[in-house]
């Protein structure tokens, strides 16, 4: 009897659980968008908007702030209001900063200079002929970002590997493109609360 059992293979170990992909928007960068621009101004501010930080006086939620204490890995992008929201969230610890997740290109259509519009309309017009008419002014290409978008998916995957959760500080349209190469890759988006700052997307391994 004790023959039988000494040869009985060894039970497997049980696999490691995946920890939880959370993709936060950063918090309001210190540039007004109250004003009305043509398109050539709206490069100037978009120019300005990817090198500021954040607006002062901002209080991350509280439930980001909770992720962020109990998670494993904590990213930000290479942009400084990305930066400064990880430091808003986690003061003096430490963290990566990777320039894969920096945003995707927003330049706007060469509309003439007499029409005026409000950053966000520009913003939304601009990423309209990027994702549809792949204009891109010798920038990156959808096609490109959307490479980019699956590694760096597969780099998050791979933290996640550990059983911990990574928290990402980065960009609203980027972490749009991110979390589609995730649900290709069978994450589930299992909480969101959309794209306004501060905002995060929760995915769990399906």
């Amino acid at each position: 009897m004790s023959r039988a059992l000494t040869d009985e293979p060894p039970a497997k170990p049980a696999a490691i659980r995946h920890g939880a992909i959370i993709l936060a928007r950063h918090g309001e960068p210190a540039l007004s968008r109250k004003v009305r621009l043509n398109a050539a101004e709206y490069r100037e501010f978009w120019a300005n908007y990817e090198i500021l930080g954040l607006l002062p006086g901002q209080t991350p939620p509280k439930q980001l702030l909770s992720f962020v204490e109990s998670c494993g890995a904590l990213i930000s992008s290479t942009r400084l209001r990305s930066i400064e929201s990880v430091q808003a969230l986690a003061k003096d610890r430490v963290f990566d900063r990777h320039d894969l997740l920096i945003e995707a290109p927003l330049p706007p259509p060469n509309w003439p200079r007499w029409i005026r519009m409000s950053p966000s309309l520009w913003g939304f017009f601009a990423r309209l002929w990027w994702w549809f008419f792949d204009h891109h002014e010798g920038q990156e290409t959808r096609s490109q970002a959307e490479e980019r978008a699956d590694r760096a998916a597969a780099m998050l995957i791979g933290l996640a590997a550990s059983g911990e959760n990574v928290v990402v500080l980065a960009h609203g349209f980027f972490n749009f493109m991110v979390g589609r190469s995730l649900r290709k890759l069978g994450w589930k988006l299992v909480e969101s609360e959309g794209y306004k700052y501060w905002s995060m997307r929760r995915f769990e391994r399906g």
